[in-house]
């Protein structure tokens, strides 16, 4: 285990919950960008495959905690712009 490692992965995760709260409340992916999204994600995938192809650890968990907030923040993404296509095509 890397104690690097870990305080990474825990300042990385400690931004996703606010992300999470906005694309919740404000209904709109304004200033979201898909791609930079699943690059995201495609990092974590990499960092669990690591941890369970070559050094498992307690890391794991860190690794699946990040990837399943980021992937809600991508699922909300496709339901903010779901709903700005609703409103734009019901404007009243």
């Amino acid at each position: 285990m890397s104690i690097f490692e870990m305080v990474m992965l825990l300042c990385f995760g400690a931004a996703w919950p606010l992300s999470i709260y906005k694309s919740w409340t404000s209904r709109s992916s304004e200033g979201k960008s898909l791609l930079f999204l699943c690059v995201i994600l495609l990092g974590y995938i990499a960092g669990i495959l690591n941890k369970i192809l070559v050094n498992m650890d307690w890391v794991i968990i860190l690794y699946i905690i990040n990837f399943i907030m980021v992937f809600t923040d991508t699922m909300l993404y496709f339901r903010n712009v779901k709903l700005q296509r609703q409103n734009q095509s019901h404007p009243f």
